[in-house]
Order: structure tokens, then C-alpha cells, then sequence
């Protein structure tokens, strides 16, 4: 198939324009080419007389080439002779690349802990910054110098607060603790605490890690089973008028 459909090289502008081409292509082929077993009848026409018989597939076909992996001491897998980097907390444990046809998925426990673009080079190293923040929290001097945040450009506010920092003789730590909050309040909440923390001319993680505090819902409280001894059998009126009947009582002021 490979010889007879993409001899001489053909270009596409993506995936659904080749996929449409090559449906296109293996019907017509279908149609025009004998059954191995039924010569008397083209391909077409069993696999049109077997598909009432076939069972449907409903989800997209999830096709990948999937390989054991080891993660490296920098956090890096490596597979086609390039290098992806992966989350800090996989260092050490065997992972799983799901090699798909435009992007590579890294799982570890059944989970996902790194996605990236494909990657078609040779000898090159793809990083996610968001993966070595918990190695900042050890050395946050790396985000100045460090390979994985060369050329980082951090969204909006939060953009702007590290510009800010960089100025402060402990700037780096306290950037990497506004980037640690990311990790576990998620990257919208934080920048606008970001924001808030600008709009009020101050900028230093205690002023944004405390207005991300302020947005986080209270969980509610637990629930207080009541004895049935307790429950009202009848609830209270809310009549201010009982109050007249008691100031014409004797005792009363009236």
C-alpha cells in the first residue's frame, strides 16, 4: 500500500486532508481490485456484504506506537533519538511513551506526566518548563540560567510580576513560590491574584499567595447528625407582636 499510494511523495496540509485522500484512495481501490478468496467479486462488494455482520466503533481510533522508557536525573525521556522532558516526581520509575502521529504522551501509573508536539529532528531536547518547578523549590536560582526556562515568556500578570521581581535580592525564590501555587491552584487563579496584587502597587509572594487565599471557597462544614430528641416538632412563628403580650403582663412595663 505504501509503494502503490505515496510514490512519488505527496504533500498535505494535515492529517484530515491525507486521511480524506487516503480513504478516498483505499475505496477506489476497494472497488477496483478482486477478493483473495472471491475472484468473481471486487473487494468492495464483500466488504459491503460483511457489514451488517461488523461491530461498531464508536470512540476515535486511539493509535499510537507505545515503548518502556526510563526517566533520566534532568527529568528527560528519551525516545527516537530525541529527548522530552517529563514531570519531576517520574524521576527514577519506568514510564510508558505513547508515540502518536503529531504529538508524544508520557504515562506513568495509568496517568499522564507529560504531553508534547512530535518532534521529527534528531538530537533534540523538547522542555516544559511547568515540569521542574518542584526542582526550583531546591534551586531557584536555575530559573535565571537553567536550560528548561531559557527564552520562558510567562502569560500576562504573572509575566509581569516576575519582570518586577528580578529586581528583589530574593526575586527568584519568591517567584518560584507564586509558580508552586500554579501547580496546585491552577494557572488562572493565580494570575489573577497576580493581578489583584498589581493593582494595588505591590508585588512579592506574600501579597499574591495571600490574595489567592482570599479566593479559595471555604470548604463548608460538616454536617451535624441531630438526635431526633432535638428536632422542633413545630417551628417558631416570626411574629414581633407576641412581644405587646408581654408588656401588658403585670411584670411588664406597660
Amino acid at each position: 500500500m505504501r509503494e502503490r499510494f505515496f510514490k512519488p511523495r505527496l504533500h498535505f496540509a494535515g492529517f484530515t486532508e491525507l486521511n480524506a485522500w487516503l480513504l478516498e484512495q483505499c475505496v477506489s481501490y476497494a472497488k477496483g481490485h478482486p477478493h483473495p478468496e472471491r475472484r468473481d467479486s471486487p473487494v468492495w462488494e464483500m466488504f459491503e456484504a460483511e457489514r451488517p455482520s461488523l461491530v461498531p466503533h464508536v470512540a476515535p481510533f486511539d493509535g499510537f506506537h507505545a515503548r518502556a522508557a526510563s526517566v533520566s536525573k534532568t527529568c528527560l525521556v528519551q525516545f527516537n533519538k530525541n529527548r522530552s522532558s517529563v514531570m519531576a516526581q517520574a524521576v527514577g520509575r519506568p514510564v510508558e511513551v505513547h508515540a502518536y502521529a503529531d504529538r508524544i504522551v508520557v504515562r506513568q501509573d495509568g496517568g499522564v506526566i507529560a504531553s508534547h508536539d512530535r518532534c521529527f529532528g534528531r538530537e533534540q531536547t523538547v522542555y516544559d518548563p511547568w515540569h521542574y518547578i518542584p526542582v526550583l523549590a531546591r534551586k531557584p536560582g536555575a530559573m535565571r540560567n537553567g536550560a528548561p526556562f531559557k527564552d520562558w515568556v510567562l502569560p500576562g500578570a504573572l509575566g509581569r510580576v516576575r519582570q518586577k521581581l528580578k529586581g528583589a535580592p530574593d526575586g527568584d525564590r519568591q517567584m518560584v513560590k507564586i509558580l508552586s501555587a500554579a501547580l496546585t491552584d491552577g494557572l488562572p487563579a493565580v494570575e489573577a491574584a497576580c493581578s489583584e496584587a498589581l493593582g494595588a502597587g505591590l508585588c512579592s509572594s506574600d501579597v499574591v499567595l495571600n490574595a489567592l487565599s482570599r479566593q479559595r471557597q471555604p470548604e463548608p462544614p460538616p454536617a451535624i447528625a441531630v438526635p431526633d430528641a432535638l428536632v422542633l416538632r413545630q417551628q417558631p412563628v416570626a411574629d414581633c407582636a407576641r412581644y405587646d403580650t408581654l408588656r401588658r403582663m403585670p411584670h411588664g412595663t406597660a
